[in-house]
């Protein structure tokens, strides 16, 4: 009898059914497409501020990595390829009364697996009205906040993390949820959330990469073992969503301590063969490595020059 066969019959699940190693499929990466490894960013010691009272009566900010739909910045659609064109690199403040068409097309989620045609699975203000209204938290602030998606931790650690801050304590803050899309935007929530606790803001994570932000090192994490691109829930799936955000809620109320870590119960899909595929190198022909080598430094060279025009305004 295979190994396989064994696992089977003691009801285990494949090897592979396990949380995608995204920090090492990324060093793997780098270095297939010709740049050094990437070098994630490592704490040992991680803030953790209590709730000040029940989220029935507290005010929530939301923040996000996705974007605003920008007429004239190219394709941002579902499926759409890699748009560097469509990133933002100041903090947004977006108005939380408002609808707002808050697109992905400017990360590197995952293209394969996810449809991203509901925005609902990576941007809950929707829900978090809702919930609002329902008295399961006091109320929004009133904005939502953008944090930009950049590589350079020192970047988002001295300008952006404290950005949100100032902009969280002008508007009442009393804790705040953070909702990652892609491999890098994780370790951006990380490290804000970080931020906001050493200053007195209570914070969630919810996201899909447990292995990047539970390095990092987080107050509280919610972990959906789904595509990336959908930290909120499955896509037209309200009960889903539903069931997702007040699972990040309750860990808000109820974590111990730093490094909390709760996993959703919910799965993807039967098949975790999903899993095998993201930025995996060892399952692409050196054709389409080719490819992402070449994707890679064109929309890098986008970028570099929008971060410069951000800098000249």
């Amino acid at each position: 009898m295979t190994t396989e066969a064994i696992d089977r019959a003691m009801g285990f699940a494949p090897i592979h059914d396990a949380p995608i190693p995204y920090m090492q499929r990324t060093r793997t990466m780098y270095q297939a497409i010709g740049y050094d490894p990437y070098r994630w960013a490592q704490y040992a010691e991680v803030p953790f501020q209590p709730p000040a009272k029940p989220l029935a009566g507290s005010r929530m900010t939301l923040v996000t990595t996705a974007a605003p739909f920008q007429p004239g910045k190219g394709d941002q659609g579902p499926g759409a390829a890699y748009n560097a064109g469509a990133k933002f690199y100041e903090v947004l403040a977006l108005d939380s009364a408002q609808d707002h068409d808050m697109r992905i097309s400017h990360i590197a989620y995952d293209r394969v697996h996810s449809p991203a045609t509901d925005q609902n699975a990576w941007f809950p203000l929707p829900l978090l009205r809702t919930f609002a209204a329902e008295g399961r938290i006091g109320g929004l602030t009133r904005h939502v906040l953008g944090a930009p998606t950049n590589r350079s931790h020192r970047h988002t650690v001295t300008v952006d993390a404290p950005e949100i801050l100032r902009r969280c304590r002008e508007d009442g803050t009393d804790v705040a949820v953070l909702v990652p899309n892609c491999p890098v935007c994780h370790q951006t929530v990380a490290l804000v959330a970080r931020h906001l606790e050493a200053n007195g803001i209570p914070t969630v994570v919810m996201g899909c990469a447990k292995d990047i932000v539970e390095f990092c090192g987080v107050p509280r994490f919610l972990f959906s073992d789904f595509p990336l691109g959908n930290a909120a829930g499955k896509p037209h799936d309200a009960a889903s969503q539903r069931a997702t955000l007040d699972l990040a809620l309750r860990l808000l109320e109820i974590a111990p301590a730093p490094r909390t870590t709760v996993q959703s119960p919910q799965r993807w899909s039967e098949d975790a063969s999903w899993k095998l595929d993201y930025s995996n190198v060892e399952r692409m022909a050196p054709e389409e490595i080719q490819k992402r080598r070449d994707d890679f430094n064109r929309q890098k060279a986008i970028a570099a020059d929008l971060r410069r025009q951000t800098i000249a305004a």
